[in-house]
């Protein structure tokens, strides 16, 4: 069994986490922004009448 205790888990201001930065919280905010960006943009590409020409 692991944890469970005070003292168990990773040091406070572990080096080794995260070292490739997808999971830091300015990762993910970028992330979200960006699909927000793209569901705005495929909601104004569907409002957006088709030409038959």
């Amino acid at each position: 069994m692991h944890g469970g205790t005070p003292a168990s888990g990773a040091p406070k201001a572990n080096q080794n986490a995260c070292t490739h930065d997808f999971f830091t919280k300015d990762a993910i905010a970028k992330r979200r922004q960006v699909q927000a960006l793209l569901g705005e943009a495929r909601k104004l590409l569907e409002e957006l009448p088709l030409s038959n020409a």
